[in-house]
């Protein structure tokens, strides 16, 4: 496996939100990841399981659970594995998000689309 650790939102060296991102993670399983996740400490992590010409899948951890999607991995990750091209698709257990590059490291990406959960009262959400 292979790990880069980014500053994603930087304009300088160690001065964003730091990413891991762990290439060849195809073989980890779920548990693996969730731990080498905590051992990061990042507020993310990111597994590539699965990558190809202009796409990956990739899976994104917290030190305490998987998610489904979240920005800042998605435009970190992309950036190691694509920053040379126009673009890049990562699919994301969220969905598929295409991420664009411009000139100078900058990144845009359309987020997948929304799920609704469940309406929470006022009260339940304050004891929550």
């Amino acid at each position: 496996m292979e790990c880069t650790i980014v500053d994603v939102f930087a304009e300088t060296p160690l001065s964003g939100n730091q990413l891991a991102v762990v290439r060849g993670a195809r073989h980890l399983d779920a548990s693996a990841m969730q731990a080498i996740a905590l051992e990061m400490n990042f507020s993310e992590t990111s597994f590539v399981v699965d990558e190809r010409s202009g796409e990956a899948r990739v899976r994104i951890f917290t030190p305490t659970r998987e998610l489904p999607f979240a920005g800042h991995p998605t435009l970190g990750t992309a950036w190691v594995l694509g920053r040379d091209r126009n673009s890049y698709n990562l699919h994301l257990r969220a969905g598929c998000v295409q991420v664009t590059f411009e000139a100078g490291g900058i990144a845009w990406m359309k987020p997948p689309p929304v799920e609704q959960g469940e309406t929470l009262s006022v009260g339940l959400s304050a004891a929550r």
